[in-house]
């Protein structure tokens, strides 16, 4: 019986906005204060200073992207560009990154419908919403890829608006007093940019679903870039309407919440609260579509077990990878907190851009340029970038990374299982 295949129903801007859910999460409505306490009234420059940073990997990203039509983004880069054995490691801290960071926002949204429905906050009612939030995303997945593809469209719209009518609202209301106010004495800049990469992460991931899109080629600079760029203006200007609205706004626990409680009040409050809801269930969703395609690649290549890449004859989903990669998730994040998981997602994620950037020096020399999309500067702007993110893991302590060998070990030991099984029998 022939082998059911994945469908390619993802288009351009269908792809774009996968790309724009997979960032703006649960970052953009808590980064907004911590990013005061860093550099104050000129933290919207933190915003700046780290987009052109993430561009430089996003054109790399654009341009190894370009040459692929297959699952597994990243993993499936440098793997053509170095072999098998660096592949999966990518491939496996690509996993661990989404892990972690599913976690994290499980946590997010826990927290923000706490004060909408108070029983959520004891023991039972956490995991509850945990539970029944995975449930949801991952049946939508399972049923198949053109209705997990509308449903991040609608999600990445119902998201985006709250922000925009923020920032119409916010910069109209500016008050330099305000702004005067968010005093940091000595701007810990480099503080600032770390996070703001967890902020702009997750771009990488929605270019993983390469089988499925219809053309990914041609498509994936597109989405990348013009996603990057307006998730960087949206970061700026969210950013300069908080610093100009809120009061003391380092302080804040929910700072666009707040934000809109100053500009309406009460109601305010509670739709800062509900677009968290949203947008953050938005991200649930673009997960669950997206990185169930990593195991599914892996898979594919005998270098995880292959119940991960059976594909379900009815709905053409990888629906056991689905089905792994969520529970993994929520497991996580019922056993876990947000601060911890952010910071080792943040930390895996540079290795990943890393490697990225160093596959397009290696595929330059192995199969030229690009028919595709060919970024600027090519092999100097992937140096640029190996620096750039070296530069930022340099600054981080053992106690910020001890997990990193553990992932590596634990990814090493599997590989050795999978390729001893796959092995001919002597």
């Amino acid at each position: 019986m022939t082998r059911p295949s994945l469908i390619r129903a993802i288009g351009k801007w269908a792809l774009t906005a996968a790309v724009i859910n997979s960032v703006i999460g649960s970052g953009v409505f808590g980064l907004p204060s911590a990013l005061a306490g860093f550099a104050g009234a000129l933290s919207p420059l933190a915003v700046l200073i780290a987009g052109a940073g993430i561009l430089v990997i996003v054109l790399c990203f654009a341009e190894v992207g370009s040459r692929f039509d297959g699952a597994g983004g990243p993993y499936l880069y440098t793997r053509e560009a170095f072999g098998p054995a660096i592949g999966f490691q990518i491939g496996w801290l690509h996993i661990w990154t989404r892990l972690l960071a599913c976690a994290a926002v499980l946590n997010v949204l826990s927290g923000y419908i706490t004060p909408l429905i108070p029983w959520t906050g004891t023991t039972v009612g956490r995991a509850s919403v945990m539970i029944c939030a995975m449930v949801l995303v991952t049946v939508i997945n399972v049923a198949g890829v053109r209705q997990a593809a509308w449903t991040v469209n609608f999600f990445t719209i119902a998201k985006l608006l709250p922000l925009v009518f923020l920032i119409a609202v916010g910069l109209f209301s500016f008050d330099s007093g305000v702004a005067a106010s968010q005093t940091v004495a000595e701007p810990r800049w480099t503080e600032a940019v770390l996070l703001l990469m967890f902020g702009y992460g997750g771009f990488e991931s929605a270019v993983v679903a390469g089988s499925e899109s219809k053309d990914p080629k041609r498509d994936t600079a597109f989405a990348l870039i013009t996603a990057m760029l307006g998730i960087t203006l949206i970061y700026f200007l969210v950013q300069v309407a908080v610093v100009g609205v809120l009061p003391n706004a380092a302080t804040s626990t929910a700072p666009v919440a707040e934000t809109l409680a100053v500009l309406l009040g009460p109601v305010g409050l509670t739709l800062g609260s509900v677009a968290v809801i949203i947008s953050v269930y938005g991200w649930l969703t673009g997960y669950s579509l997206m990185s169930p395609r990593i195991f599914f690649s892996m898979a594919e290549r005998h270098e995880l077990p292959s119940a991960l890449a059976r594909v379900h004859e009815k709905f053409r989903t990888p629906y056991v990878a689905i089905i792994v990669n969520s529970a993994i998730g929520l497991g996580l994040g019922l056993a876990s907190n947000f601060g911890q998981l952010a910071t080792f997602s943040a930390i895996s994620r540079l290795g990943i851009y890393i490697a990225t950037c160093a596959a397009l020096i290696a595929l330059r020399k192995k199969h030229g340029g690009p028919e595709g999309f060919r970024a600027p500067g090519g092999i100097a702007l992937a140096v640029v970038g190996i620096a750039f993110c070296l530069f930022l893991l340099s600054t981080r302590s053992l106690a910020q990374a001890w997990f990193l060998p553990l992932v590596i070990v634990l990814g090493m030991a599997i590989r050795f299982t999978m390729t001893r099984r796959a092995a001919p029998a002597a």
